[in-house]
């Protein structure tokens, strides 16, 4: 008998959540408990970036977000209280999202919205539920869940996800090991209501010789989250408030704080779990990997990690691929997980570290270069492809096989849009494999997708296309999660039938015509710039 609950998720953090929201599309029977009697009212994580933004779009989801965030329009840094720069982020996507920017999207709004969505599905957040203990088993596993008044419930299923931050009790209870460090300084975020010249509705950064300040702005009248550092007089206490801040760098950027909705500390931590999965347990986000804040990263990272498990997972439950299909779960996201610790570590060392070479660094050569730099406007699409995580991708794993044009299979699928607004993004929303074809599909790739059960999609070839980096006539195998995981421009029947049969995979039995242009279609059409 297969049991009750198909997939455990112990977390209702983003990652749990989205995780929840993914397999709830795709009809898996699920439950989602967390120890908390709530959901979190303060959060560090504030952006949302274009990759996120268009998994959310697969879900109808991205159109409220944007509505409900803010654009990031534009960043100035400040360096000893005096203006050394403006960066305008306007344009850094154009052509490559559609969602060409980054957006100021706080967590604990960005929660609420998730858990409405999840309820419209009919799942709730068990609240007050505590993982105790897990066993795996052959062909599912049983894990002790600690109830509101104490007593204890066995829940069998076949797969349970680690969804539960960074100090996981899945993670302690299989023993895998959290190597990494901890940050000295103590860390602040704060909510507040204030008035000045960098509450300008942009991103603020100010640095200072052994300090800095982050002012991103939210909606509402003069309202901004307030990243920072401790006095180190301070940093030993418990009971510390905002009258416990470096106060430096506030009262050099002439900032009045108005009100303090809410404050709360932090370390900040840089760490990558040994392991992703053990069996049939799973870890994610916060439990799997913790970095510094540098580039807002973490958020975004443990929803990529939610959306690359949660199809994996479908599939395999409804016997639409072997199980080996899960083994690339880990070797997918821990190549990545590591990359970015070792990524923001470096960043977030040079902007902290209080060294003459360092605070010269920063004090007087970033100053003259980054604004320089960022005039380029190459350099800002660089910069947008690593920070909007569109340019993550999996040409090392299992699943990719193939090249054709500049696209390799393990790229995410590149962002087509024609001159009349229609996209190859919208297509995706099916949530399943599907065949893409730019130009003219072939009879044997008609022939071949036929017999496969794949719904074959065809696009009519154009600049955009070429500019992209596609091949013409050529076959592009999209997986659900939008990445390519098979190219081939020659052969197709065979390569396709072939990877087929390695992974098991059966594909949904009825053609599906591509969608027209839909002007009501959550998310911006074209690249809008800001």
């Amino acid at each position: 008998m297969k049991p009750e609950t198909e997939v455990l998720i112990v977390g209702a953090g983003p990652t749990g959540l989205v995780l929840a929201l993914w397999l709830s599309h795709l009809g898996v029977k699920l439950r989602i408990v967390d120890k908390a009697a709530e959901p979190g009212t303060t959060s560090r994580a504030l952006a949302v970036h274009a990759r996120i933004l268009e998994s959310y779009d697969q879900l109808d989801l991205a159109g409220e977000i944007v509505d409900r965030g803010l654009k990031m329009a534009a960043a100035n840094l400040w360096v000893a209280g005096a203006n050394k720069g403006r960066v305008v982020f306007g344009d850094m996507g154009q052509g490559i999202s559609p969602f060409p920017y980054a957006l100021i999207f706080p967590q604990d709004e960005h929660e609420r919205l998730l858990i409405d969505r999840l309820a419209e599905l009919g799942v709730a957040v068990e609240r007050t539920t505590e993982f105790v203990s897990c066993e795996n088993k052959d062909d599912r596993l049983a894990a002790r869940l600690r109830r509101p008044d104490g007593s204890e419930e066995t829940v069998e299923a076949a797969f349970l996800a680690g969804c539960d931050g960074a100090h996981s009790g899945v993670r302690e209870a299989l023993s895998i090991g959290f190597a990494g460090g901890t940050y000295a300084h103590v860390f602040y975020v704060a909510d507040v209501e204030a008035s000045g010249r960098a509450m300008n509705g942009e991103l603020n950064v100010a640095l200072d010789e052994a300090e800095f300040l982050a002012i991103f702005p939210l909606q509402g009248n003069r309202r901004a989250r307030f990243i920072g550092t401790v006095k180190h007089e301070a940093e030993a206490r418990r009971d510390l408030t905002f009258d416990d801040v470096s106060a430096r760098l506030i009262n050099r950027l002439d900032i009045k704080v108005a009100r303090v909705n809410w404050f709360s500390t932090y370390h900040v931590h840089h760490r990558v779990a040994e392991s992703f999965r053990n069996g049939r347990i799973f870890l994610l986000g916060d439990a799997a990997h913790i970095h510094s804040p540098v580039g807002g990263q973490g958020m975004n990272t443990g929803i990529g990690d939610a959306v690359n498990l949660a199809w994996k997972l479908a599939a395999v439950l409804r016997a639409r691929a072997g199980s080996q299909l899960l083994d690339s779960y880990q070797p997918e996201r821990i190549a990545f997980a590591r990359r970015l610790v070792a990524t923001t570590d470096r960043a977030f060392q040079f902007i902290n570290n209080d060294g003459p070479l360092a605070r010269m660094v920063r004090m007087r050569l970033v100053p003259l270069l980054l604004p320089a730099i960022f005039g380029f406007r190459k350099t800002r699409q660089l910069m947008f492809l690593t920070l909007s995580q569109t340019n993550v991708n999996y040409r090392d794993s299992a699943l990719a096989t193939g090249l054709a044009g500049r696209v390799r299979a393990g790229d995410r699928l590149p962002w087509v849009c024609q001159e009349d607004g229609a996209d190859n993004f919208a297509s995706l929303r099916s949530l399943d494999w599907q065949a893409h074809v730019y130009g003219t599909a072939s009879i044997a790739i008609e022939q071949v997708c036929t017999q496969a059960k794949l719904s074959l999609r065809r696009f009519p070839w154009s600049q955009a296309a070429r500019k992209a980096g596609i091949a013409r006539d050529a076959f592009y195998l999209v997986r659900p999660d939008a990445y390519v995981g098979l190219a081939a421009a020659d052969d197709v029947a065979d390569k396709l039938l072939a990877y087929q049969a390695r992974l098991g995979l059966v594909f949904a039995d009825a053609e599906q015509s591509p969608p027209e242009a839909d002007p009501t279609r959550s998310g911006p059409r074209w690249p809008e710039k800001i």
